[in-house]
């Protein structure tokens, strides 16, 4: 029971924290907080406490070479949003995923090649999405039901995939744990209520934040069934919360205008 109420609630948790710290610090720094693996880190205890270590072990490789498929959403909603709204945006960035996701059901990659195949395409990424034009902070007034929605809007999309995820054999599972929850509604709300500009922000922070995402995938990969279950989790949250606070670090030094509600 515990961990179907973490399933449900950390999603919406950090959909909202990330939206908060965007109108706060920047659209660039919100992106970062939600790229934490806080959909994927519960599915993959799911899976390690219903089906042992080694299943675990082999759907966070899994997961973390589903990162590429995630990845092929941003690019595609991002190279869309200046010519279509967020509903297409959002379906064709969604087709992206899952094409990659099949394409990448069909090798296997062992842990630390996937790794290194995720960071190049982060680097990829990064080089080749588009980047948003200096201007002022956005002012936009929002409604009160503005982050229920965000919220309610994460579950759904959760439950979703909890409702398949186990059923498919750890790879496809795994593959399937990086579906863009958080980013379809950081990458909607921002889009339809701020604009091109902050979502091109809000997309490159995340995308930088999912340098944390691989490695905590890479340690569980590696080390559950080596040192355990609790000991291997807590490893791998040790070292995204590391990397994520060094990747803010560097982020908050030239960051942007905050995206400033009224």
């Amino acid at each position: 029971m515990g961990v179907l109420a973490a399933k449900i609630l950390l999603a919406p948790t950090f959909v909202i924290a990330a939206s908060l710290v965007a109108r706060r610090y920047g659209a660039r720094i919100g992106g970062l907080v939600g790229g934490l693996p806080v959909v994927a880190g519960p599915i993959l205890l799911v899976f390690a406490l219903d089906h042992g270590a080694a299943f675990a072990a082999g759907a966070a490789a899994g997961t973390l070479l589903g990162l590429v498929s995630l990845l092929a959403f941003i690019l595609v909603y991002a190279h869309l949003a200046s010519r279509m709204r967020w509903a297409g945006s959002l379906f064709l960035g969604w087709g992206a995923f899952f094409l990659m996701t099949a394409a990448l059901s069909t090798t296997t990659v062992s842990a630390a090649p996937a790794l290194a195949l995720v960071l190049v395409a982060i680097g990829v990424t990064l080089l080749i999405l588009p980047r948003a034009q200096p201007q002022p902070a956005s002012v936009v007034e929002l409604p009160a039901w503005d982050l229920p929605l965000r919220a309610l809007s994460a579950i759904a999309l959760v439950l979703a995939l909890t409702a398949v995820a186990g059923q498919l054999g750890a790879k496809l599972s795994g593959l399937l744990a990086p579906f863009p929850v958080i980013a379809s509604v950081l990458a909607v709300f921002t889009h339809a209520q701020y604009g091109e500009q902050d979502l091109l922000r809000i997309m490159r922070g995340f995308v930088l934040g999912l340098v944390a995402y691989a490695l905590f995938c890479f340690v569980l990969a590696v080390s559950l069934e080596a040192v355990g279950i609790a000991e291997s989790f807590l490893l791998a949250t040790l070292a995204a919360l590391a990397t994520q606070a060094v990747a803010v670090t560097v982020t908050w030094r030239r960051r942007e205008p905050a995206i400033d509600p009224l």
